[in-house]
């Protein structure tokens, strides 16, 4: 089974500029990433940011199900006034 922690810990380790948020079953989990590094970026752009962190875990099936919300600061700001 999978720690939220751990997942959070390896998309920081990547994006060290973000603000990361990871929750989760065990199985299937929810991230929150928010990071100046998506700036200009598209939706799919950011995801496959993310997804090329993690990868080596998805293929080893150590990490099954990850949904996320790929943010730039000023979207969370937005999003949180």
């Amino acid at each position: 089974m999978m720690d939220a922690q751990q997942i959070k810990t390896w998309i920081e380790e990547g994006l060290p500029d973000a603000t990361v948020e990871v929750v989760g079953d065990g199985y299937h989990f929810q991230a929150l990433i928010v990071s100046p590094s998506f700036e200009g970026k598209s939706l799919l752009e950011r995801q496959r940011m993310v997804k090329t962190l993690l990868q080596e875990h998805f293929d080893s099936g150590a990490l099954h199900a990850l949904s996320m919300r790929t943010l730039t600061p000023e979207q969370w700001e937005r999003e949180r006034s």
